[in-house]
């Protein structure tokens, strides 16, 4: 992977994950880290279920790609803010 590749999974991780916790109500308690972390995983693998699901690829930009991608980037946002309030 080259070194455009990271940082452009670290960019879309951010804004990834950064939409996922706006979407969740009251505060979570993970730090920008852990916001770019669950937006890379949830970026990945919004795009390998967009994939799967046959709606990656359309005629302008990839909305349903992107909701899937923030759904799950929401989704880990909960769960490692959850994960790390029990502790």
């Amino acid at each position: 992977m080259e070194i455009s590749g990271i940082i452009s999974a670290i960019v879309i991780g951010l804004i990834i994950g950064l939409l996922g916790r706006l979407v969740l109500p009251g505060r979570q308690r993970i730090g920008i880290l852990w916001t770019i972390a669950v937006g890379i995983i949830a970026a990945l693998l919004g795009s390998a279920l967009a994939s799967g699901l046959d709606v990656n690829d359309t005629n302008g930009v990839d909305w349903i790609e992107w909701l899937i991608q923030i759904g799950l980037a929401a989704v880990g946002v909960s769960l490692v803010a959850g994960g790390r309030s029990r502790r």
